[in-house]
């Protein structure tokens, strides 16, 4: 193992946050992969740059004066990443996007536009991620954001490469006047007996991984429709007709309450994935930076996940070995 960029972002992310927890919120892992990569970084360097403790994390000598370091290189590096991203549009004039039902294509299509002026972004709605890379696979798209989920990773040919964005769970939208709207999480299993509106197969893994997980919990939902309109599906939410399984960056209209799931028992991969001989490297490192930064602005603005930041963070399920190692490789 060397020491990598995305490992210095770990560590001045921890340090900032001061708990493992809330950095490995607001860096799309789990807490238990933020932990084993912060032992291995901590082995490599040889000795422990934070003190553990019931109140959080603080630096040690050694660490404060690494996360100085680190600090100091991430800021050039990503000075250069930035002088380099407004000189690559070059080598590529055209993408042709496909992307699912994401809400980081708005933000991320803003960003492109301020800062590769000259690159010009075709956007392709599709609704399956297995579409999606059929169409890439054809050459009818260049680049995509599509979605896996934790023991079922992404997998196509070599003529396409993939890069995670992040990894993030996934909530549960209900009824303001629901009766567990007062929780701060919800248990799965005390919605056993409510009506679920479950949006149809992506060709990733959904609706396979919700019925595992409920069947986890230990029921089969009493009643189910299959629907992924979202404005109309938060229309009936907020009327009381039924509960839904939402990404954490939903923003919910009047009548509408996203709450974490206890234990995090579900979770979602986000990822760029890209025609290797279509997409010259530096713009998919572009495409790939100005995502992730997307993804973290959409974090930031939702106030129900910085309430599931700053909880007092126990260790929940892990998304497993295929669902979060491969997304340590995106910082």
């Amino acid at each position: 193992m060397e020491l990598e960029l995305r490992h210095l972002r770990v560590l001045c992310a921890i340090a900032d946050s001061g708990s493992v927890g809330r950095a490995a919120a607001s860096l799309g892992f789990t807490q238990p992969a933020l932990s084993t990569q912060l032992r291995r970084i901590e082995r490599l360097l040889g000795e422990g740059l934070f003190v553990r403790s019931s109140t959080g994390m603080g630096l040690t000598a050694y660490g404060a004066d690494v996360v100085s370091q680190a600090r100091e290189i991430l800021h050039r590096a990503d000075a250069l990443a930035r002088r380099h991203t407004d000189r690559m549009t070059a080598a590529a004039s055209t993408i042709r996007l496909g992307a699912t039902n994401t809400p980081v294509v708005p933000a991320l299509l803003d960003t492109l536009r301020h800062t590769c002026p000259d690159l010009t972004v075709s956007v392709h709605s599709v609704y399956a991620t297995s579409e999606l890379l059929r169409l890439l696979e054809a050459g009818e798209l260049d680049a995509a954001l599509g979605v896996d989920y934790p023991g079922q990773p992404m997998k196509h040919s070599a003529a396409l490469a993939h890069r995670a964005i992040n990894t993030v769970p996934v909530f549960v939208a209900i009824h303001a006047d629901h009766a567990l709207a007062h929780r701060i999480e919800v248990p799965l299993e005390e919605l056993s007996e409510d009506t679920w509106f479950v949006s149809s197969d992506d060709g990733a893994g959904w609706p396979g991984a919700f019925y595992d997980a409920c069947h986890a919990a230990g029921f089969t939902p009493a009643k189910t429709h299959e629907f992924h309109l979202l404005d109309q599906l938060q229309t009936m939410i907020a009327r009381g007709l039924g509960v839904t399984a939402v990404q954490p960056t939903l923003c919910p209209i009047d009548g509408v309450l996203v709450k974490p799931l206890a234990g995090d028992p579900l979770w979602q991969r986000n990822l760029l994935v890209w025609r290797q001989e279509a997409v010259e490297a530096p713009v998919a490192e572009a495409l790939h930076h100005h995502a992730v930064r997307a993804h973290r602005q959409l974090l930031a603005q939702a106030p129900h996940l910085q309430r599931w930041m700053t909880r007092a963070y126990t260790t929940g399920r892990s998304p497993g070995k295929d669902g979060v190692e491969p997304a340590c490789s995106t910082y």
